[in-house]
């Protein structure tokens, strides 16, 4: 069945655009970035990138169980990332690792969660690629659609009371917009003017329910007409239009002005996650003018006419991410699985009597003498 994914690409007036198919960028919105910012998020996506691939074999090879990828989608998530300022705090979906290191995360603790070992932050609760990240102001990751959403939203709302100069951005697909929690945040959004950037990755697939089927509104950013929430769409395979629209949002939001919500045009070029496979549903020449787009390959292209690179200084970041993700893989893999008693951890503040007597009965009874 054909679908508004397969169809042959088309971008509207009223869509942010930047880079050129010359390598130029419009004046109207461009970012003014320093060549140095753009190599340094080139090489963020690179090594997202790069760490994805390398996740995907892990996966395969049955070293990990589980890993949901942003292939194609890198510029959408470490330019939005990267366009919030220092204190601003980030709201994930399950997509956006590389906006947790890009922001301090480190590549270990990312590992380390991916094994479930005893170094994960999550202590080996969660599923692989459920990450978070206080120090990188960066939420939890939790597999119910959208209920980041109202998260985000809440804790935009608190830093307003508060008077704290704090914007949110919350990540979420097109296909959450389908949830009660989209639904839940915009209003309240809308009604409070909190200072929020609601990103929408349209990358065109809720994992086999194509775009056209999710609504029947033209585009996903109208959405925020009914809520009173000011919206625009972006081209999220293009860096710099991805930093405009974001920064712009940031600071509107910063005065006071206000949510916005913003719909960034991109593609899931892989599955939805390792456990799905995309050839069920989508045509096989699908990919194809999404690969003209690569994101990559356009930065890429960007910054060689600019003089600031050239494609041989690929091969040397691949050998770099390569050592640093063999580093960090033996130590994750070496590092025991959490103890039984860390399960009672971090889940109250104060232990109860009687959660506390089950600790103890835990941790001093009888275990079996395979590995629990």
């Amino acid at each position: 069945m054909a679908t508004n994914a397969d169809q042959p690409l088309s971008f509207p007036a009223d869509m942010i655009r930047v880079l050129r198919a010359d390598g130029t960028l419009d004046p109207e919105h461009d970012p003014h970035l320093a060549v140095d910012d753009v190599v340094a998020l080139y090489r963020a996506m690179m090594r997202t990138r790069f760490i994805d691939e390398r996740l995907v074999m892990l996966q395969r090879q049955g070293r990990i169980g589980f890993h949901i990828g942003s292939l194609g989608e890198e510029a959408t998530i470490l330019g939005s990332a990267w366009a919030m300022r220092a204190g601003d705090f980030i709201f994930p979906c399950y997509r956006e690792f590389g906006a947790a290191l890009l922001r301090g995360m480190p590549l270990q603790r990312y590992l380390d969660n991916m094994f479930g070992n005893a170094s994960d932050n999550a202590k080996g609760r969660q599923m692989p690629d459920h990450i978070t990240a206080r120090d990188a102001r960066f939420g939890s990751v939790s597999s119910p659609i959208g209920t980041q959403i109202t998260q985000a939203v809440g804790f935009a709302w608190a830093a307003k009371l508060r008077g704290d100069d704090v914007v949110t951005l919350v990540y979420f697909g097109e296909g959450s917009t389908s949830s009660n929690e989209f639904h839940n945040g915009m209003n309240f959004a809308g009604v409070y003017r909190v200072p929020a950037v609601l990103l929408c990755r349209n990358n065109g697939w809720a994992i086999s329910v194509p775009s056209d089927q999710q609504t029947a509104t033209a585009t996903f950013a109208q959405k925020g007409v009914a809520y009173g929430v000011h919206s625009v769409r972006c081209d999220g395979n293009d860096l710099f239009a991805v930093v405009s629209a974001t920064r712009a949002a940031v600071e509107r939001a910063a005065r006071g002005d206000g949510p916005t919500i913003v719909e960034a045009m991109t593609y899931r070029m892989s599955g939805h996650s390792t456990s799905d496979d995309p050839n069920a549903y989508r045509v096989d020449d699908a990919l194809a003018p999404w690969r003209e787009r690569d994101p990559i390959q356009r930065v890429r292209s960007y910054l060689i006419k600019a003089g600031a690179w050239d494609e041989g200084r690929d091969g040397e970041l691949e050998g770099e991410f390569d050592r640093e993700m063999k580093q960090a893989i033996a130590e994750a893999e070496k590092t025991p699985v959490p103890s039984i008693d860390s399960m009672f951890a971090d889940v109250f503040e104060s232990e109860p009597w009687h959660l506390r007597e089950q600790h103890q009965a835990v941790v001093q009874g009888p275990r079996p003498q395979r590995q629990h």
